[in-house]
Parts: C-alpha cells; sequence; structure tokens
C-alpha cells in the first residue's frame, strides 16, 4: 500500500519538492487523518516512512505510530530545480520532462538524481518492502512522496522509471500495488474518502 503525504504549500503551488522539509498545511493535515478509516480496512504487517517531516506527520496522522524510517522512500532529488515550478523550468527549456530528462545539477549535498538513479532507490526499496512482507500476513505500508512513488509503481510493474509519468498521484491519496495471477498489478489508485 502506498500513501502520498498530505498538501503542502509547495505542493499546492506546483513547486518541485525534494530535501527541502516543507510542513503540512492544514489542508494537507485534514487530507492525512481522513485516510485512517481506509487504512483501518487493511492489516499492516510492516510500515516504512521517508525521513521527511511532511511524510511522517502523514503517519503519524493516518495511525501509523511504528513505522520504519528508509532515507530510500525520500523524494526525488531536484538538484537546480528544487523549489521550481514546472512553468518556470519550461521558459529556459521548453520540451523539458522530469521523467525523461531529469534535473540540472544542484548543490553538493543535493546534485540531483536522474529517472534511472531514482529507479534504483525504487527497487531497493521494493526489495525491503518484499523480505518485509514475507511472513507478516498482512500488507506494507510505504508513506512517501509522488514523484518516488510513481517510480517505484513504474518499477513494481517492470516498467523503466521513466513509466511513473503515467501515473498521476494526488496529496493525501492512498494506492495499492497488487498480483493476479503471480504478476503485479494496480488494485487501487488515489483513492480518498472523498469530499
Amino acid at each position: 500500500m502506498l500513501v502520498r503525504h498530505g498538501e503542502t504549500q509547495w505542493s499546492r503551488t506546483g513547486r518541485h519538492t525534494g530535501w527541502t522539509d516543507v510542513p503540512l498545511t492544514g489542508h494537507g493535515r485534514d487530507e492525512a487523518r481522513a485516510l485512517a478509516p481506509l487504512l483501518r480496512a487493511h492489516r499492516i504487517g510492516a510500515a516504512f516512512v521517508s525521513p521527511l517531516e511532511r511524510a511522517r506527520e502523514t503517519a503519524e496522522l493516518i495511525g501509523v505510530r511504528e513505522a520504519r524510517t528508509d532515507a530510500d522512500l525520500r523524494e526525488w532529488d531536484y538538484g537546480g530545480y528544487e523549489g521550481v515550478t514546472t512553468a518556470e523550468i519550461q521558459q529556459e527549456r521548453p520540451d523539458w520532462f522530469l521523467f525523461t530528462d531529469g534535473v540540472e545539477p544542484g548543490p553538493p549535498e543535493h546534485p540531483g538524481e536522474s529517472p534511472e538513479q531514482v529507479g534504483r532507490r525504487a527497487d531497493r526499496m521494493l526489495a525491503r518492502a518484499d523480505a518485509a512482507l514475507g511472513g507478516t500476513g498482512g500488507s506494507v505500508l510505504l508513506v512517501g512522496h509522488g514523484h518516488f512513488l510513481r517510480v517505484l509503481t513504474a518499477r513494481r510493474l517492470g516498467l523503466p522509471a521513466a513509466a511513473g509519468a503515467l501515473f498521476q498521484l494526488a496529496t493525501g491519496t492512498m494506492s495499492r500495488l497488487s498480483t493476479e495471477h503471480g504478476r503485479p498489478v494496480i488494485a487501487g489508485w488515489n483513492v480518498s474518502p472523498g469530499p
């Protein structure tokens, strides 16, 4: 199961938010709280959460208190595009697309990641989730970020990291990855309790 954190000021305005630890808005907290009943319908055998506060607070608000923090669940490192919107980037690079073009280099501590690098992190996270799933008798919950969870979904389905572009993911939603006839499938996407 995947949960994207609730709304932040930057997600509301479309700013690329990788390592900047922007807090949830009041609406984002409400989105997270509203997911709690949906999650109670599932037995969670193991939970992992991004180290960023917006994801950790979302996990707490949905009632997950014992999630393991995992750095591989952090959002895409946007490098030089941190805090910049797609529209602003496309003023200088009209054909730019994150999932195929990656990002401009950033400072040494946040140099940016290519789609393939994000895909490798997603593969590591999936391997840990699979290992945690063994013997739990429940679902594995991952609480993280939009672009990263989209890449993770693509990788689970056997697609290249760039195929994450196919899966729009709203804030404060739950999605389910499962199997059918032994093959990975999307069992639910962008699920929310509604208005």
